[in-house]
């Protein structure tokens, strides 16, 4: 009989040394709510946490799945609209599976200045979220 739940990350890599502070960050808060991270996984950017996301909650043995990364702000809608698009894709990948994922997602239309004070606690509160949903 299982007596911890597993979960695995999802890090977006084009803010790598900002994520390395919010994966830091989960991994803690995961190990405080007794949560055991049995993997990590790095991916380009954005578009490509859906399809990580789901190879990982397609495993049995993964209970729940936290993303991090960043959607800074730029000169046209891309990254509202790739946000939205991802999102929309975590959501329905947790009704399929019937697997929590808990979103760290900075923006989008974050502003670099708004980033540094945002990544510890969006990071938590990912780990968090998929802690409250497996025990719910």
């Amino acid at each position: 009989m299982k007596t911890r739940h597993h979960i695995a990350i999802v890090i977006g890599s084009f803010h790598r040394a900002e994520c390395e502070t919010m994966l830091s960050e989960a991994l803690s808060t995961a190990a405080e709510y007794d949560l055991e991270t049995i993997e990590e996984v790095w991916v380009p950017g954005t578009m490509e946490k859906p399809l990580a996301v789901k190879r990982l909650l397609l495993r049995q043995e993964i209970d729940g799945v936290v993303v991090l990364g960043i959607v800074e702000r730029g000169d046209t809608a891309h990254g509202l609209v790739m946000a939205q698009a991802v999102i929309k894709a975590i959501v329905e990948l947790q009704l399929e599976t019937m697997k929590p994922v808990g979103v760290g997602l900075l923006g989008p239309e974050i502003l670099p200045d708004q980033i540094p004070s945002r990544l510890r606690p969006y990071a938590r509160h990912a780990v968090l979220a998929v802690s409250a949903m497996l025990c719910a």
